[in-house]
This record gives structure tokens, sequence and C-alpha cells, in this order.
């Protein structure tokens, strides 16, 4: 019996977004999602687990406008969040610069059928990197 790869996982589209709801997206990935459970500094702090989707299979629907960015350390990554209600429903990862980190608790109820959760060592981000593959590893879901 042949094991499907992530190419071969059937995408469905997941929409949502924000507390507010002035920050609105869809993003197409598999019902069961990886998700990236990170230790760094910022992700313990907000509780940013989340999984990976290439842009092309990202589309901000609403409140570019709301979005506020913050940046840290290499500036890689772009935590940006609503102004309005403070909440960051994705981001831009360090990891994957051509790829948004969607939070699942962002995501509307109906289209998450599970999650596998994946450890990242972010405490020591450049070691686990590299000890994961790098950027081929992270940037697809």
């Amino acid at each position: 019996m042949a094991t499907e790869t992530k190419e071969e996982t059937p995408l469905i589209k997941h929409t949502g977004g924000c507390h507010c709801g002035l920050v609105r997206f869809d993003a197409m990935a598999p019902a069961v999602i990886t998700v990236m459970d990170c230790d760094c500094s910022v992700c313990v702090k907000k509780q940013n687990r989340h999984f990976i989707v290439p842009n092309s299979k990202f589309k901000l629907l609403q409140g570019e406008d709301m979005l506020t960015c913050y940046t840290f350390n290499t500036h890689q990554a772009k935590h940006t969040f609503c102004k309005v209600c403070g909440v960051q429903s994705f981001y831009t990862p360090r990891s994957s610069p051509d790829c948004k980190g969607i939070s699942p608790h962002c995501i509307d109820p109906g289209t998450i059928q599970g999650e596998i959760v994946e450890k990242f060592h972010g405490v020591n981000w450049e070691e686990t990197f590299t000890a994961k593959g790098g950027y081929e590893t992270f940037n697809k879901q």
C-alpha cells in the first residue's frame, strides 16, 4: 500500500480571523493539520501554536489596514496582529518567509478534523532548524 505524501493530501478551504472580525483570511490546507509547538521566547508568551501554508495557499480577505507588526532579534519573523483586538491569527515565520503560520484556534469551526503536533525547540532555533531539515521541511502543509 502506497504512503500518501503531503502533495497528495487533499486540501480544503479553512477560513478564519481575529477576535473582533476585522481581519479575515482563507487558507488551503489539509483537514488534518501539522501544528508547530515552538518554545522560543515569543511563542511561549503568546502560546503561538501554528500550521504553515505557502503564501500561494493563503488569501487575506479583509483587514490589511488593521494589521500591525512586531519583530525582534533577527527581524525575519513578522508577527502581525490586529490593531483593535490584539489577536495574531497568522504571521510570517522565520523558518518560512514565503509562508504564513496560521493559529489553528483562529480557524472557524468545522474544517479542522485533527492536529498532528510537532515540537520545535526554538530556544535553540538555529540548531533545531538545521537538525529538522531547514527551509524545505517547513514550507509545506
